[in-house]
């Protein structure tokens, strides 16, 4: 069985997440120290909850350095919601904090109002469509190779993931008319700002992928 280190630093959804690369066939494994994410041969970096908190957690264990080690080695790298987020560059989530810089970009807030200018709700919570943004051919050679255009998947955040360089952005969903980061993905590195876990077989096709990489 595949192993796949699980980052733990107090602020993800462990359990699911856990039980979902289980049911996938891997061997989940916690990690917190800067050794096991150095050894590490899959990584997931989940979370829920605000953007500084979440780094001060990776800080506070001395993780940030080998996070970034680890994302330029290429080795296979997901992040999940927060964990996604922390990906980039900065993020506006209460104040402006700085994040692993793995991806170029920034964290914005959810638009208030759709496209024809009315309120929706924030934040987005339930199923939204995945889809392929213009500058994309397809999904070959990602996590969602075997995911179709269309397919629903599990959100639950208020900001939302803005990289400078389209071709890192993998999938898009639609709030209200407004385009919203689902996914970014840069060689072996990967984010979802949904939940994989949380998304029924969708989800666990979309880790199945990963853990082939």
């Amino acid at each position: 069985m595949k192993r796949v280190s699980i980052v733990d630093y107090g602020m993800g959804n462990l359990f699911s997440v856990s039980r979902a690369l289980e049911h996938c066939g891997a061997t989940p494994v916690l990690v917190s120290t800067p050794a096991e994410i150095e050894s590490a041969q899959h990584l997931v970096l989940p979370g829920v909850g605000a953007f500084a908190d979440g780094m001060a957690g990776l800080r506070g264990l001395h993780l940030i350095e080998p996070l970034q080690r680890y994302a330029a080695s290429q080795r296979p790298f997901l992040g999940i919601c927060l964990g996604m987020q922390m990906m980039m560059d900065w993020s506006l989530e209460f104040g402006r904090h700085e994040g692993l810089g793995i991806i170029a970009g920034g964290v914005i807030p959810l638009p208030p109002r759709d496209m024809a200018g009315a309120l929706h709700k924030v934040p987005l919570i339930g199923w939204s469509s995945l889809e392929i943004p213009p500058q994309r051919n397809g999904w070959d050679g990602t996590i969602l190779r075997a995911t179709r255009p269309g397919t629903a998947a599990y959100f639950v955040h208020s900001f939302m993931a803005a990289p400078d360089d389209k071709a890192d952005l993998l999938a898009n969903t639609d709030y209200g008319g407004v385009k919203v980061c689902a996914a970014v993905s840069r060689g072996q590195i990967s984010g979802c700002q949904f939940h994989p876990e949380k998304s029924g077989e969708v989800g666990l096709g979309i880790l199945k992928s990963f853990l082939a990489g």
